[in-house]
């Protein structure tokens, strides 16, 4: 059984950074990606990016390209999303998630491509 659980989650003011992290255990490490996506409230989910199974690989989309970055320690089976230049948009749940082999890598950020999520963590920012 694949668990995922996030942490790192809080409060921090516009231009600020955040790091979260998304402990796996039972994550076929050599096969499965982690994917990070959000829910802000009353919008729907969305992908944000996604590290393959052997980290050679990483999918980031617009909205958080330069800002975010995904790295994974298959070891510690920890991956980290560091984010900087936090803005209020930004304000959301964050979930990561487990993705099998996609048909193309992109597909990581479609939450109907996830096989298992976390329970999520609230990132806040304001002023």
């Amino acid at each position: 059984q694949m668990q995922l659980v996030e942490s790192g989650g809080g409060f921090v003011q516009p231009g600020g950074s955040l790091t979260l992290s998304c402990l796996t255990s039972g994550v076929p490490r050599d096969q499965y990606g982690i994917s990070w996506f959000r829910q802000a409230p009353g919008k729907v989910r969305e992908g944000l990016l996604c590290v393959s199974a052997h980290e050679g690989e990483t999918y980031y989309t617009d909205s958080v390209k330069g800002r975010f970055t995904v790295s994974r320690d298959n070891n510690k089976e920890t991956v980290t999303l560091q984010m900087n230049g936090l803005r209020s948009e930004d304000t959301a749940v964050y979930y990561c998630a487990a993705v099998p082999p996609q048909l193309e890598f992109r597909y990581c950020v479609y939450p109907t491509s996830v096989e298992a999520w976390g329970q999520g963590t609230q990132v806040t920012v304001a002023s």
